[in-house]
């Protein structure tokens, strides 16, 4: 299986709802970086599972989107905790739309807010 990794790392807000989580109930900034991992069995006829170049360009649009956002007050967060697990998702499923590839078997978005702690979304094809 071939896998191809690409990286950015990105500054947005957050607080948590739903529980007392003490300080992480107050608005906050997390240092994140954000990995996305294209898996696949074959390559196309350039040798690629997927042009480097489109998904980092997919990646940064969505980092754009995010980048110091406060999380909360976007639609897609509306009514649930702007948790790594749900903003995990949220970016895997916007990457997915947008990445052109017959190739893939399975993609995964993992999303560290921390140097130890992280999410991941993946979703097969």
């Amino acid at each position: 299986m071939y896998t191809v990794t690409v990286k950015r790392d990105f500054i947005a807000q957050h607080y948590l709802i739903g529980g007392d989580w003490g300080d992480e109930n107050e608005p906050h900034a997390h240092h994140y970086v954000v990995e996305v991992r294209l898996e696949g069995r074959t390559l196309d006829d350039h040798g690629y599972l997927t042009d480097i170049c489109e998904i980092e360009s997919t990646l940064d649009e969505q980092v754009a989107r995010y980048r110091d956002a406060m999380l909360n007050e976007l639609p897609e967060f509306k009514g649930l905790n702007p948790s790594i697990e749900h903003f995990a998702r949220f970016l895997n499923q916007r990457i997915a739309e947008n990445i052109q590839t017959h190739h893939l078997r399975a993609m995964a978005v993992r999303l560290w807010e921390n140097e130890w702690a992280w999410a991941q979304y993946r979703e097969e094809f």
